[in-house]
């Protein structure tokens, strides 16, 4: 989920720099709503496994 982020970034960036500006608000909505859902799918397996941890001991 990551790298479909990034993909969507470099083609906003991208396509900014050649004047395609819907097409880059677009591709840095997109980039958002991915980072957002790899930002809390991170931290919800941080925690699953931090709780996991805390059973085992």
């Amino acid at each position: 989920m990551l790298k479909w982020a990034l993909i969507f970034l470099v083609v906003s960036l991208v396509a900014g720099a050649l004047g395609f500006t819907g097409v880059a608000s677009g591709a840095k909505t997109i980039a958002k709503i991915l980072f957002a859902l790899f930002l809390l799918a991170f931290i919800v397996l941080v925690l699953l496994a931090w709780s996991a941890g805390q059973l085992i001991f």
